[in-house]
């Protein structure tokens, strides 16, 4: 054990003792971990900052749109109503497919595959 760890152990030891631990906020309440798993480590940082600022990637926004349309086209019955939600759909792809062009994303290994599994995710949901 180094000497550092050794130095923590004691000090919360020392601050366990004291009682300091008793009246923490959100005692008795489990754990909120977070699951980055489906992440690239290479990008989980990146989303954990843009998370925490309230900031969704317009890429993703834009995901979460057009499977909303797809669920509002399998359950639409008026032909004119699903034809209107086709089309604001294919525009969508276009506006997607042209973001991740610009962005230089649409060949990126580490992109395509965390885009599958957030794909599989909401789909899931």
């Amino acid at each position: 054990m180094s000497i550092m760890s050794w130095l923590a152990e004691q000090r919360i030891t020392q601050a366990m003792n004291q009682g300091e631990f008793k009246d923490l906020a959100g005692k008795g309440k489990p754990l909120e971990l977070e699951d980055t798993s489906q992440i690239p480590e290479d990008l989980r940082m990146s989303y954990k900052i843009m998370k925490n600022a309230g900031f969704i990637p317009e890429e993703m926004q834009l995901k979460g749109e057009l499977l909303k349309l797809q669920d509002l086209i399998h359950a639409c019955v008026t032909a004119g109503e699903k034809e209107k939600l086709k089309k604001t759909l294919t525009e969508k792809k276009l506006r997607f497919q042209m973001l991740m062009e610009q962005r230089g994303l649409s060949g990126s290994t580490a992109f395509l595959e965390y885009e599958q599994k957030m794909r599989d995710r909401l789909e899931d949901s």
